[in-house]
């Protein structure tokens, strides 16, 4: 079971660690939210699974309980000192810490011959770095299936259809890897200290064929979106060499698209054709 709101303060007393909001420290308290999240997850025992920001191991130990091989990295030296005396040595050879910054070992360490026999990720994610993270992460070796704790407004970002306000260059690619669901809402008393968001937990399954964008059509895409309401063919002109940009624009004709398209407006199947003529 997860530590109460008192015994992990109790606890972070006892480390001298005051949460700190620039690494989004917030801790999950609530045992109904992590079964929830092993179940999601549907974790077997020898998976290898990722975890990124474990805190004081409460979801790590739910994980390890449920017979994963976990990867885990902490940015916080303090915890991960604690982790690596208080919660490695239950489970030996289970437990792999990695201290650092997750955007910099978005896999914490995995070894790419463990990554390319499958894995997943299963993280209460710091807000800080969700963006950032996911866009790494995104570049490949992709996850076979993820369960992410998320500010709801990222869910969104991440789940947005074509010509909504949430649509963006984040949710072209995501939505190209994987296939993605909000699953279940998360209080503010879930965690300790209590975020001044709700939260929400994300099913990523990554598709039978994800399509990863390559690198200058992921520049392009997020720049394109830096100005969303504009039209695609101002756009292009402004930012590509006039026969990349004759190019884009031929693109869009087969597209079924008009120079005067916004960002906004082409679906995701249609950015992938523009991204590989």
């Amino acid at each position: 079971m997860p530590l109460t709101p008192s015994e992990t303060r109790r606890l972070l007393a006892e480390l001298q660690i005051t949460p700190r909001r620039f690494l989004g420290q917030n801790f999950l308290v609530d045992g109904n939210i992590v079964r929830k999240s092993i179940e999601l997850a549907a974790v077997r025992p020898g998976e290898a699974v990722v975890e990124i920001g474990p805190g004081l191991g409460t979801l790590t130990v739910a994980l390890l309980e449920a017979g994963a091989e976990v990867w885990a990295v902490e940015k916080d030296r303090r915890l991960h000192a604690f982790l690596a005396a208080e919660v490695a040595p239950r489970f030996p050879g289970r437990l792999h810490l990695c201290e650092g910054d997750a955007v910099e070992q978005p896999l914490a360490g995995l070894p790419a011959a463990r990554a390319a026999g499958g894995f997943k990720v299963v993280a209460n994610l710091p807000f800080a770095i969700s963006s950032p993270w996911m866009d790494t992460v995104l570049a490949g070796p992709l996850p076979g299936h993820m369960v992410l704790m998320l500010q709801r407004e990222a869910a969104a970002r991440y789940t947005a259809e074509p010509g909504t306000k949430d649509y963006g260059a984040i949710s072209i690619f995501l939505q190209s890897a994987y296939a993605a669901a909000a699953a279940h809402r998360v209080s503010p008393a879930c965690f300790h200290p209590r975020p001044e968001v709700e939260s929400c937990l994300l099913r990523l399954a990554r598709r039978p064929e994800p399509f990863v964008f390559p690198s200058p059509a992921r520049r392009l895409i997020r720049a394109c979106f830096q100005q969303r309401r504009k039209q695609i063919a101002s756009l292009l002109r402004g930012r590509l060499a006039a026969d990349a940009a004759a190019d884009w624009l031929a693109g869009l004709t087969r597209a079924g698209l008009g120079p005067r398209a916004r960002p906004e407006q082409i679906s995701l199947a249609q950015w992938r054709g523009l991204a590989v003529p």
